[in-house]
């Protein structure tokens, strides 16, 4: 029988909870143990076997250490790290000392796509198209990006240089402010004279990136590359309003492999395009696994499973869904949390159910728009996925 593999995940976002379920249904029913640690007590990736606090305020070489004995104490063999990812892999050498694979790209690779307009560059120069961008750290430059952009019947938004997600990410507008900005939801949209300002007010550094707003549909391409530098896996999820779903088309799939593979993408990436007029153009690369990575198993995919195997020598040959699922939408759902009092192993005692609720009100039989939930919704949930199909278009 196979012997036990040991998974540790540093602190990441709550997603994660369903890579930690992909691993634990692995194709091969081989057992896993998952140790997690999170800054936040209640983040639910610490309902894992074990789980610890992560101390704060250390820097990145004192995180390093930390990870180690980690490591060290918990027999970690393949740890996946998000925090402090580049001071990490730096030292791949230590950790492979210590019998630990890290689920995580070259240093090189990391180092790139940290700067966004360094990865811009770089994947211009191997033949990936990009959107028009300007690096603006004055509001000069930012004023100057903008009237070039509505010069050419662009909207300009930007977002932060380096940073995860669409953390900082805002649309400008000329729209003076008004009650339009302070009704319904927040919005992305800021008023250019007021970013002007607070730039000319702060003492902060300012360090963005300027482009055009891109077109939907979003396309975020999970790869799937091992250490050979051969991408073993690479699928686009779409996103176009609510309406999700996914596409092996060329235009999207080939110019993400010609990155992961130019650039050393090892294990699991994500790399997303938008539309440019009538062109998909390079929006992010993520060195990590994506939030949404989960949802491939609607495809009959576990990429988790085949990442950890990778990372352990073991050979997973190519992973093509044998057919792309329906359209689907995405939902919140409940999942448990551990106590406060850390750290706490798991025992043979099942885990404490969540708080009652009331039960649901059937609706009446005939509720005009009532629609069975039936399909490709039920296999989601069933593979752990918190989504629900809707109907193609």
């Amino acid at each position: 029988m196979a012997s036990r593999v040991r998974v540790w995940l540093n602190r990441t976002y709550a997603e994660n909870v369903f890579f930690m379920d992909q691993l634990r249904s692995n194709p091969q029913r081989r057992a896993v143990e998952i140790h997690a640690t999170h800054g936040d007590p209640d983040s639910p990736v610490l309902a894992a076997d074990t789980a610890a606090m992560e101390p704060d305020g250390l820097s990145p070489a004192a995180y390093v250490e930390y990870a180690l004995d980690q490591c060290a104490r918990h027999s970690v063999d393949v740890f996946v790290p998000v925090l402090h990812q580049q001071a990490i892999v730096a030292h791949r050498a230590d950790f492979a000392a210590a019998g630990t694979a890290l689920l995580a790209p070259s240093v090189e690779a990391v180092a790139v796509f940290q700067d966004k307009a360094t990865a811009y560059q770089a994947v211009q120069a191997v033949g990936v198209p990009v959107p028009p961008w300007w690096r603006v750290r004055t509001p000069e430059e930012l004023l100057a990006a903008v009237d070039s952009l509505e010069a050419d019947g662009h909207r300009a938004c930007f977002k932060p240089a380096a940073g995860a997600g669409g953390v900082g990410f805002r649309v400008l507008t000329r729209t003076p402010f008004s009650m339009m900005h302070l009704n319904g939801f927040p919005s992305p949209h800021v008023p250019l004279d007021l970013v002007v300002e607070a730039m000319r007010q702060t003492d902060e550094p300012v360090d963005w990136l300027v482009m055009p707003r891109l077109a939907e549909p979003e396309v975020s391409v999970d790869c799937l590359t091992g250490p050979d530098g051969r991408v073993r896996m690479a699928v686009g999820r779409t996103k176009n309003g609510r309406r999700r779903g996914f596409t092996l088309h060329p235009s999207w799939i080939e110019p993400a492999r010609l990155i992961a593979e130019a650039f050393g993408l090892h294990y699991l990436t994500n790399i997303q395009f938008r539309m440019f007029g009538d062109e998909p153009v390079l929006m992010d690369v993520n060195t990590r696994p994506a939030g949404g990575l989960h949802q491939l198993a609607q495809c009959g995919v576990n990429a988790p499973w085949a990442a950890v195997q990778l990372a352990l020598g073991e050979e997973t040959g190519e992973l093509v869904p044998a057919a792309l699922a329906p359209d689907y939408t995405v939902v919140a759902g409940p999942r448990p949390v551990r106590p406060v009092s850390l750290p706490q192993q798991r025992t043979d005692a099942p885990a404490p159910a969540l708080t009652p609720t009331l039960p649901a009100v059937p609706a009446p039989a005939a509720e005009v728009g009532a629609v069975p939930a039936t399909g490709p919704a039920s296999a989601a949930a069933s593979a752990g996925a918190s989504s629900a199909a809707i109907a193609p278009a």
